[in-house]
């Protein structure tokens, strides 16, 4: 990190305002009719285009501003490239039936939609700290919408419910959750240490379904008896094979190849192009087949490009922020308040910025977290709240911005406050069993 400190200059504090400015309309996505992907986009470049004017006007060394922006690309093409990857098989699946399917078989056996709402909560929990909460989230709220896309009092709930489901079974699993990945990689935690916040995390999400679940209403998601059987389309089951394979491919690059887990996810893009290929040529040697031909670009055109549009923006502003300073701010805290009560704070932090810059200013920072046992137990309550407190506002997680990208116009910011205190209970749950678990106890 360079040695200026910009947050009390003019340029820090029209960045500041420019980065406000663009939260709220990121914020008011549903009553301006903005998406949220301009502002947070206009914030991220507009904040770097005007540091870069504040470096030229003031002659000072252009060099320290090239570094951060390409240490920052780096960090921004990682999520972004894992992202499309995602994304591009998640299309592909809906192309080939997968989820509908999935759908179809949940609704044939007579589910109700209370039923439909535990289940997929459940699924979302156990499935995020293999994959990882994004991925999850799209799969389960792809799912949701299949099986009524017009009840927004069972849509909005079950949306909620996924994407802390997600977001809690990402955190007690390095693979789970971004956050978790960064904590790990920089050594602050064994593997296994990650497992010992499972209670945590489950009994806490548990908490908030109890709760969102006392809002489903009664009655089955609509289904004809002569509805026509869902089947997975040729291909599907290979695909699904592959995606799981990709992820592997994500996780070896980064443990053990030493490249970013993206690398990976592109490696199994490939594989997914060549695959349809070879599909496609042996369509056309199959006169029943030849005009079942597939185009991989056509699933690529249908991701939400508005995501990760969004993700590179804010990502940018918060970069900006923690360039200019801003960021530094909060790790001194510690010396004031207290490891636990800042750590605490980090998930509240982490709702309105997002968990991702938030825990990189803390590794960063590498603030005083005690001494002895204690320093384990407060990186461990840290990785806790980063990764369950962006659950507390519809775009504070990855995955929450993934499903406002799936069930858009349905779970919006607006429609997320509306249940954000059984969120808010069931991460002061977390916080509670953790104190209990670790500070009491010691046990992890």
């Amino acid at each position: 990190m360079h040695d200026l400190h910009l947050a009390t200059t003019w340029v820090g504090w029209v960045s500041l305002a420019i980065f406000v400015i663009g939260y709220y309309f990121i914020a008011t996505e549903d009553k301006y009719h903005i998406n949220k992907a301009k502002p947070a986009l206009l914030a991220g470049t507009g904040i770097f285009m005007l540091i870069g004017f504040y470096f030229s006007i003031n002659g000072l060394d252009g060099e320290i501003l090239e570094k951060e922006v390409e240490h920052l690309i780096v960090e921004i093409s990682g999520i972004f490239f894992f992202l499309f990857v995602a994304m591009t098989y998640i299309e592909a699946m809906i192309d080939r039936g997968v989820f509908s399917t999935l759908r179809y078989n949940l609704v044939s056996k007579g589910y109700s939609y209370r039923k439909l709402f535990w289940v997929t909560g459940l699924l979302a929990f156990f499935i995020s700290p293999v994959a990882d909460n994004l991925t999850t989230a799209l799969i389960l709220s792809t799912v949701l919408i299949t099986i009524d896309k017009d009840n927004k009092q069972f849509l909005v709930p079950s949306a909620i419910n996924i994407v802390v489901a997600a977001n809690a079974g990402g955190a007690w699993s390095p693979f789970g959750d971004i956050t978790t990945l960064m904590v790990w990689v920089d050594g602050k935690a064994d593997f296994t240490e990650f497992l010992f916040l499972f209670p945590a995390a489950f009994l806490g999400w548990g908490v908030t379904a109890f709760l969102l679940s006392k809002f489903i209403p009664d009655g089955m998601p609509p289904f004809n008896s002569s509805e026509e059987k869902a089947t997975i389309l040729k291909g599907g089951k290979v695909i699904i094979g592959l995606f799981a394979l990709t992820i592997t491919l994500a996780i070896i690059s980064h443990q053990a190849l030493h490249l970013p887990a993206m690398w990976g996810m592109m490696f199994g893009l490939s594989i997914l192009k060549l695959y349809v290929y070879i599909m496609n040529q042996r369509n056309r040697h199959n006169p029943l087949e030849e005009t079942n031909s597939i185009n991989a670009f056509s699933w690529i055109a249908k991701i939400e490009n508005d995501t990760l549009l969004f993700f590179f923006g804010i990502l940018a502003a918060v970069g900006g922020l923690h360039f200019l300073g801003f960021l530094d701010y909060f790790t001194k805290l510690y010396d004031v308040f207290g490891a636990t009560v800042v750590n605490i704070a980090v998930g509240f932090i982490s709702a309105i910025i997002d968990n991702v810059p938030v825990m990189s200013a803390v590794l960063k920072a590498n603030p005083n977290m005690g001494t002895g046992i204690e320093i384990q137990e407060q990186w461990m309550l840290v990785t806790l709240t980063a990764g369950v407190g962006g659950s507390l506002i519809s775009f504070g997680s990855a995955a929450g911005v993934g499903v406002m990208g799936k069930l858009h116009g349905i779970y919006t910011f607006s429609s997320h406050m509306k249940y954000a205190w059984t969120v808010l209970l069931g991460y002061i749950v977390s916080v509670a069993i953790w104190y209990v678990q670790f500070s009491l106890l010691h046990i992890g």
